[in-house]
C-alpha cells in the first residue's frame, strides 16, 4: 500500500469510530484495551490517543456510562456500557449507514 492509500483508509476509519465503539457496546460493556483490541481484530486500528477522547465525548453526550471494577492485574479498569441514548444513536447511525451504503452502491452499479 502507498501512502494516500493509508490516508484514505485512515480517513475513513476515523468517520466511522464513535459508531463501531457504539456496536461494541451494544455486545455488553467494555474497558478501553478491550475495545481496543475489537477494533484491532476487526482491521480497524486505533490507538489510545484516539479512543480515549472519543469515549469521553460520547459520555458527555450521555452515550455511555461506565463503572470501576478492580482489575487483578494493575489499577481498577473503567468499564463503559452503552445507554438508551447510546442505544437510540446506535439505531439512527445502522440507519444512515444503510442510506450511505445503498448510496453508494447505487453510483458503482
Amino acid at each position: 500500500m502507498d501512502n494516500v492509500s493509508d490516508n484514505v483508509r485512515s480517513q475513513m476509519r476515523k468517520g466511522v469510530l464513535e459508531y463501531c465503539i457504539l456496536c461494541i457496546l451494544h455486545r455488553g460493556e467494555g474497558y478501553a484495551s478491550g475495545i481496543m483490541e475489537k477494533l484491532r481484530s476487526a482491521n480497524m486500528p486505533i490507538v489510545e490517543g484516539t479512543l480515549y477522547p472519543l469515549l469521553i465525548r460520547q459520555k458527555n453526550q450521555g452515550l455511555l456510562s461506565y463503572r470501576w471494577e478492580e482489575s487483578p492485574q494493575g489499577p481498577p479498569r473503567k468499564y463503559y456500557s452503552i445507554t438508551e441514548k447510546g442505544r437510540a444513536q446506535l439505531a439512527e447511525m445502522d440507519s444512515a449507514w444503510q442510506e450511505i451504503a445503498a448510496a453508494i452502491s447505487s453510483l458503482k452499479d
